[in-house]
């Protein structure tokens, strides 16, 4: 089964954590996931009743086969490292993911723990609904996290999250389409990632190489994953809102730069027609059946490309303008406000599960990019396909905190909407760049209360 980014619901969908495939599955990184009754290691089926017991803990996430044997590894490693503790672990399909977490906040009866993307975290904390961490973690220990991790996990100066993995897009590319077209190795580093030009150019070299009913490449921004979009306005060194998050920022030559480029991508013939933001063709697929010779696409991918794919292909960084940068996908963790009696416990869990031990395990085998500040200078290694981990680390590194940091926006998901609604029109729509801009920057601010 292949990968792919899907269309989300309005509180935001994780593309790097899919189950039961991730094609079917992403913000990162985007579904459809079979129910699972799982036993053993604290686990309990879907819809039981969580418990009340001081020393017991509700986890409710989605994952893939790959992400739930890590949880289930860090409950066992936790259990036992602190006796008379449990864990229980709901996991649920994707789908319902967020419908159950709304109802159940609603009820007053939610989990004590749940998985949520960066991107729909600044909702829930910015409503009240999540735990103040600051009083109950450790000191110093926002120093294990990177800064850009840390910054997406912030909630009015004051942490409501621990950031757990991460992912970010490169461009995974078929090596025979750009042999063939007569492009030669690829960039392996951020640094010396293709800039924009030479990007547009190797694109080029591909439109006339290929015939028409192929193309250079697709980008993976459909449904919630218009957030990609926004690596190409940091890339040239914008913002979409401002450093208090309360006003749009994206009225600046940057972003009028970032738009004119990814526009020009579908008069130029360089993606396909159905490439647009609203599409219901995922970029993926596009990759997968040779329409296409590269995508933009995240670690999560990585197994289900290297096995069902029967091309050569790699992956290189995706490019840069006037500096490097990408989406921050990933997920975090977090606690409702409602089990503050429990705060010491889940205190300890969050530390636990972000241990160096712990965040290696469970990213190197579910393909997926640590937070830790060690792990990501230090390297990991992919079971799948370990010699593009170094390709993904660099391109994590790329991302900032300025740029995390306005992803976990408590506005987020209706400035979703405004990006979705306004690069449809420019893509495809017919729109120009200067009224694309304004009609972002005055959406941003409505979004936002500005």
């Amino acid at each position: 089964m292949r990968g792919r980014s899907p269309a989300l619901p309005a509180r935001g969908r994780n593309t790097d954590a899919m189950e039961p495939t991730r094609r079917q599955l992403i913000g990162g990184a985007g579904v459809l996931a079979a129910p699972l009754a799982l036993a053993g290691c604290g686990f309990i089926p879907t819809g039981a009743s969580p418990s009340a017991d001081a020393q017991t803990l509700t986890f409710t996430t989605w994952g893939t086969s790959a992400e739930l044997t890590g949880f289930r590894r860090a409950i066992a490693s936790f259990q036992k490292a602190r006796a008379g503790a449990t864990v229980e672990l709901n996991a649920v399909p994707y789908e319902q993911m967020f419908t159950n977490i709304d109802a159940q906040i609603q009820a007053g009866n939610p989990p004590d723990v749940f998985r949520v993307p960066y991107y729909t975290f600044g909702a829930y904390a910015g409503q009240g609904q999540l735990l103040d961490l600051s009083p109950h973690l450790s000191s110093g220990f926002a120093d294990r996290f990177t800064p850009q991790a840390w910054a997406a996990v912030q909630s009015g100066g004051k942490p409501y999250g621990v950031p757990h993995h991460t992912d970010t897009s490169v461009v995974f590319v078929n090596r025979r389409a750009l042999d063939d077209a007569g492009v030669g190795a690829v960039p392996q580093t951020a640094d010396d990632a293709w800039t924009w030009s030479q990007f547009r150019a190797v694109a080029q070299r591909l439109r006339r190489a290929q015939p028409d009913r192929k193309y250079p490449f697709a980008v993976n921004w459909q449904g919630n994953g218009v957030t990609r979009w926004l690596s190409w306005l940091f890339q040239a060194d914008g913002r979409f809102l401002n450093e208090t998050l309360t006003a749009s920022a994206i009225d600046s030559r940057a972003a009028r730069t970032a738009v004119d480029f990814t526009r020009s991508f579908f008069p130029d013939r360089l993606v396909p027609a159905n490439d647009s933001v609203k599409s219901t063709t995922y970029a993926a697929d596009t990759w997968y059946d040779q329409t296409t010779a590269m995508v933009f696409s995240g670690a999560f991918a990585i197994p289900d490309a290297d096995s069902a794919l029967k091309f050569d292909w790699t992956a290189t960084p995706a490019p840069r303008n006037v500096r490097a940068g990408g989406d921050f996908g990933g997920n975090a963790l977090v606690a409702t406000k409602g089990a503050e009696g429990k705060a010491e416990l889940i205190a300890a869990f969050f530390e636990h599960v972000t241990q160096e031990s712990q965040m290696r395990d469970f990213c190197e085998r579910a393909s997926l990019l640590p937070t830790r500040a060690d792990l990501v200078e230090g390297g990991i290694e992919f079971a799948v396909r370990p010699e593009l981990t170094p390709v993904l680390l660099g391109q994590a590194r790329a991302v900032r905190a300025e740029d995390s940091a306005q992803v976990a926006s408590p506005d987020m998901s209706k400035i979703i909407s405004v990006l979705q609604d306004g690069l449809e029109q420019a893509f495809v729509g017919g729109r120009g760049v200067d009224a694309t801009v304004q009609a972002l920057a005055s959406g941003i601010d409505r979004a936002v209360g500005a």
